[in-house]
């Protein structure tokens, strides 16, 4: 307490609570506990050693589990820095501006509970979701959006729940300038899958690619959970949520429209192809083409707006194999030629292109190459038809449509082939599209600023697979049974019996009247 202090005391205290945040929030902050109220932080091993980290690295990172108090933390030395450093700048983000607002809130009650003699500052703004102290020290909550802090020069950043936040990307670029002067930036959360701003940024700094610190708190660096805690935890939890929400595991966590386990699976059986050719070195072949064997190539073509990739895999039938594939920028002549040249190399396999946009310039290209086997469906109704018939139908039309109706269907089917481990792919370009290829709205789509061109051409190729061709070969041989149950009957008609097709009455009455003289040979002889 204060009164028991002198002032040389008090100074002394000031001044080593200043040089050291770790003794200052064990000694002086409390925190509000659920059960206990208000009582003294005492703090953790592994949250004193993140202390030590955030004064010793500008930029840190923090991939955690759920409920270790890390957000406390971070709290309890934002009270420290605004205490004892003037003019400092402080924001937070987060997924929610709620949450972003709560843990000003916490800040805010961790210095109001300080000894009045060590808060040497006090609050002198005070608004509901900012406030600035008496040397000048400020701290506000903001949303995640591009402009967030664009204007300010911030000492210290703060992200919470990182991997959770839409558009990271984009924020990050704005706000970085901000912090060109000496500022602090601390980015903390569980995971959420791959591909979004804080698995890229953390990935890179295990990889000493960037600034940032990296620290990984998994679900048993608190001393109070053991095995028994963990298993009881996580008895109605599955396992996606167990890896977000305990284990800090990337790949396990998030919504992928491919299941995390099937991830890996693929993953296992990827491999080098044989040969990186086209005259952009962009054709992987894996396999050459085979006589004994049907192929099939689907091809996905890019907008043209130079963003995306125009795709093509080509599958050999029979095992459902990946023997070649292509990605490229290319014009659609260009697209068209070597669509054109390999599906010949590969026996003229049939060739499925997505039509829209610029997918008719390209099947126009293949139309007037007389490419002779292109797929051809139905408007509306998507049935196929194949070359011959189409040219005979008035409602047909080249190429595969995808729309609202046709893609949840090829995608569903992607997943069953992975799922059921019909299929077999060995492209890491495909891999990569299919770790970033998720739910998000409802909706399955690639993370923002990742593609999914070879996902869509390969679900497309798994959906003709399935429901065309097994469906055609299905058909012959129901012919084949058909005919196999034919036979030639030669049955002969006895045209002696009365009422029979044929009967003869003249031939019938001769036969008896020579069963009659029969046994009186002399009658008729000689």
């Amino acid at each position: 307490m204060s009164y028991k202090l002198t002032k040389k005391e008090i100074t002394k205290e000031i001044i080593k609570s200043g040089k050291d945040p770790v003794y200052f929030i064990n000694t002086y902050t409390k925190i509000s506990h659920p059960l206990h109220g208000l009582i003294p932080f005492k703090t953790y091993e592994y949250q004193d050693e993140l202390l030590e980290t955030f004064v010793d690295h500008r930029f840190n990172i923090i991939l955690k589990a759920r409920q270790l108090g890390i957000s406390t933390i971070v709290a309890a030395y934002i009270v420290w820095m605004m205490i004892f450093y003037r003019d400092k700048n402080i924001l937070v983000m987060a997924t929610k501006f709620a949450t972003a607002a709560n843990l000003v809130k916490k800040v805010k009650a961790m210095i109001k509970q300080l000894p009045p003699w060590i808060r040497i500052a006090d609050i002198s703004i005070d608004n509901r979701t900012s406030f600035e102290l008496s040397n000048g020290s400020q701290i506000k909550a903001s949303s995640t959006s591009a402009d967030a802090g664009r204007s300010e020069a911030l000492s210290l950043l703060v992200v919470d729940e990182a991997a959770h936040v839409e558009g990271l990307d984009e924020i990050w670029t704005a706000l970085y300038p901000t912090l060109s002067t000496g500022g602090n930036c601390i980015a903390l959360s569980s995971p959420n899958g791959v591909g979004n701003w804080f698995y890229k940024t953390y990935i890179a700094s295990e990889a000493e690619e960037n600034d940032f610190f990296p620290t990984k708190l998994a679900w048993d660096v608190h001393p109070d959970r053991n095995d028994e805690w963990f298993t009881e935890e996580t008895k109605n939890m599955s396992r996606r949520q167990i890896a977000q929400e305990l284990e800090c595991n990337f790949n396990t966590s998030g919504e992928t429209v491919i299941h995390p386990d099937d991830v890996a699976w693929l993953f296992e059986n990827t491999k080098e192809p044989k040969y990186k050719t086209g005259f952009d070195r962009n054709l992987w072949i894996w396999e050459e083409y085979q006589s004994d064997s049907t192929y099939l190539l689907a091809a996905d073509v890019a907008r043209g707006d130079g963003e995306d990739y125009s795709t093509f895999h080509i599958l050999k039938i029979e095992t459902m194999e990946q023997v070649a594939e292509y990605r490229g920028k290319l014009t659609p002549d260009l697209f068209a030629n070597i669509i054109d040249t390999t599906g010949r190399e590969f026996g003229s396999c049939m060739v499925v292109v997505e039509n829209a946009t610029v997918g008719f310039t390209v099947l126009d290209k293949l139309v007037e190459r007389e490419y002779p086997n292109l797929y051809y469906s139905t408007k509306g109704s998507h049935q196929y038809l194949d070359q011959v018939e189409a040219s005979a139908v008035s409602n047909s039309i080249a190429g595969f449509t995808t729309s609202t109706k046709t893609k949840p269907l090829i995608i569903a089917k992607f997943e069953e082939f992975i799922r059921n481990k019909f299929i077999n792919l060995y492209s890491t370009r495909l891999l990569g599209e299919v770790k970033t290829f998720i739910w998000n709205h409802g909706r399955a789509k690639a993370m923002r600023g990742y593609h999914d061109d070879l996902v869509m051409s390969i679900a497309i190729a798994c959906w003709v697979k399935d429901t065309v061709l097994t469906v055609n070969k299905r058909e012959v041989q129901y012919k084949k049974a058909f005919l196999n149950s034919m036979r030639v009957s030669k049955t002969t008609l006895d045209t002696r019996i009365p009422g029979m097709i044929g009967y003869d009455r003249t031939r019938k009455q001769a036969e008896d009247q020579h069963k009659k003289v029969a046994p009186y040979p002399w009658l008729y002889k000689g």
